[in-house]
C-alpha cells in the first residue's frame, strides 16, 4: 500500500505551457549567476596573474639590466687590467683573452690551446711559476698562475710581466751586497794587517844567514800557513761579494748525500764523533751548483763535528726531509752548545769564535741557501746541542758555537 505522503511528480508535459516557460528562465536565470560569478572570479584571478607576470617582468628586467651593467664594468676591468687574463674551457683552449695577455705575449690567443703557446713561447725560468719569454725580440720575465675556473673543467691563467721587478730585485740585491762590502771594508783591513804581519815577520828573519835549516824550514812553513790563511780570506770575501750561485745542474740527493758521507766520515773517525746519515726514503732531485751546495754544506758538517768533538760521546746526525716543495737537510751536534748572543751574531760577516776562522763561512752558506730559494735557520741550547736546518727549492720537474768557542762562521 503506498504511503500517502509522498509529493506526487506531476510530468512537465502535464503543466501548462506558462508553467513550463516560467520553469524554464528560473533555471536559465540561475545558470546565468552562476556563470557571471565564475566569471567575476576568473577576471579577478586574470588580474592578479597580470600584475603578478608585470612584478616578474619588472625585477627580470633590473636583474638584467644590472647584470649587463656588471658585464660592461667587468670587460672594461679586464681590458684596463695591466694583468693579462684568459679563460680555458675543459679541452684547454683559450675561449677569452684580455688585450693585455695578448700584448704581453705578442699573440693573438683566441682559439689556441694554451699548453700548445705555454710549449712554444715559455721557458721556464729557475724560480717555479716563472717563465722567459722572447717577446719582439726583448726578453721578458713573465709570472703564470693557472687556477680551476669550475667544475666542467674551466681553467683561468694569469699573466703578469715582471721583468722590471726582477731587474729591481737584482739591483736592490746588488747594492745590498756593495753597502755590506763598504761596511765591511775597515773589518777586512784589520783582518789581512795580522795574518799578513806575521807573514812578514817570518820571512825577515829568513835573512839571517845563520839561522840553523830546522829553524828556517819551520819559520818559512809558518810563514807559508799565514799566507795560506791570507789567500783563503780573500777567496771567502769573494764568493761573499758576488753572492749569487754560477751553474745550474739536476742533482740527486742521494748521490749529494753520500758525497758528504765520503767527506765527513774520516774527520769524524779522527776527531772520535759519531756520523749519523739517516737514509733517504724518496727519490728527489735539487736544481743548482753542486759545488755551492757541497761546500755550504761542508761547512756546517765540519762546524758540528768541531762542537761535537769538544766532549766524550761526540755524534753528528745528518738527516734529509721533504718540505712541500722545498728540501730540508738537517745537520745537528750534541755539543755544547751556543748561548743566544752568539746564536744572534752567527750569520753576520767577520764573526767568529775561531782563532783560525775568517767568519764569512756561514755567511756564505746562507747566502748559497738563499740563492738556491731557501735558507738557514739555527736552534742551540747550552747543554744540549745545536741543530742547523738548511732548507732547498726541489727541482721544478720533481714537484710535480757556544760562548766557550765550539762553531765557527768559516
Amino acid at each position: 500500500m503506498a504511503n500517502s505522503s509522498q509529493p506526487i511528480e506531476v510530468p512537465q508535459e502535464a503543466l501548462p505551457e506558462s508553467q513550463r516557460l516560467a520553469e524554464a528562465f528560473r533555471i536559465f536565470n540561475q545558470v546565468s549567476e552562476e556563470l557571471s560569478t565564475a566569471y567575476t572570479s576568473l577576471q579577478g584571478q586574470v588580474e592578479a596573474l597580470t600584475g603578478e607576470l608585470a612584478a616578474a617582468n619588472g625585477a627580470l628586467r633590473q636583474q638584467y639590466l644590472e647584470k649587463a651593467a656588471l658585464t660592461e664594468r667587468l670587460s672594461m676591468l679586464l681590458s684596463a687590467l695591466p694583468a693579462g687574463v684568459m679563460v680555458l674551457d675543459a679541452e684547454g683552449k683559450v675561449v677569452q683573452a684580455n688585450p693585455a695577455a695578448e700584448a704581453i705575449l705578442g699573440l693573438a690567443l683566441l682559439g689556441q690551446s694554451w699548453e700548445a703557446v705555454e710549449c712554444a713561447h715559455l721557458l721556464p725560468s729557475d724560480t717555479p711559476g716563472e717563465f722567459t719569454a722572447a717577446i719582439a725580440h726583448v726578453l721578458r720575465r713573465l709570472a703564470v698562475t693557472v687556477t680551476a675556473l669550475d667544475s666542467a673543467g674551466g681553467r683561468i691563467v694569469l699573466l703578469h710581466d715582471i721583468t722590471e721587478a726582477h731587474r729591481l730585485k737584482a739591483q736592490a740585491e746588488r747594492h745590498e751586497r756593495l753597502a755590506a762590502m763598504g761596511e765591511m771594508a775597515a773589518q777586512l783591513a784589520h783582518q789581512l794587517r795580522t795574518p799578513l804581519a806575521a807573514a812578514l815577520l817570518y820571512t825577515a828573519n829568513l835573512e839571517n844567514p845563520e839561522m840553523p835549516a830546522a829553524t828556517r824550514i819551520s819559520i818559512a812553513q809558518k810563514a807559508v800557513a799565514r799566507l795560506k790563511h791570507l789567500e783563503r780570506l780573500i777567496q771567502d770575501m769573494l764568493l761573499f761579494a758576488r753572492g749569487e750561485v754560477l751553474g745550474r745542474e739536476v742533482i740527486d740527493v742521494a748521490e749529494l748525500v753520500q758525497e758528504l758521507r765520503q767527506t765527513i766520515e774520516p774527520l769524524a773517525r779522527t776527531r772520535e764523533v759519531a756520523l749519523v746519515v739517516e737514509e733517504l726514503t724518496d727519490s728527489m732531485l735539487l736544481q743548482g751548483n753542486r759545488k755551492a751546495i757541497v761546500g755550504a754544506l761542508t761547512n756546517l758538517l765540519e762546524n758540528a763535528l768541531q762542537a761535537a768533538g769538544s766532549q766524550r760521546g761526540g755524534q753528528v746526525r745528518l738527516a734529509v726531509r721533504r718540505a712541500g716543495d722545498a728540501l730540508a737537510f738537517a745537520i745537528s751536534d750534541n755539543g755544547p752548545g751556543m748561548a743566544a748572543t752568539v746564536v744572534a751574531r752567527l750569520f753576520e760577516p767577520f764573526f767568529t769564535t775561531r782563532a783560525e776562522g775568517t767568519g764569512l763561512g756561514l755567511a756564505i752558506a746562507r747566502g748559497v741557501a738563499r740563492a738556491h730559494g731557501g735558507n738557514i735557520e739555527v736552534s742551540s741550547e747550552l747543554g744540549v746541542g745545536t741543530e742547523f736546518t738548511v732548507t732547498l727549492a726541489l727541482a721544478q720537474h720533481a714537484v710535480e758555537a757556544n760562548d766557550g768557542g765550539s762553531y765557527s762562521t768559516d
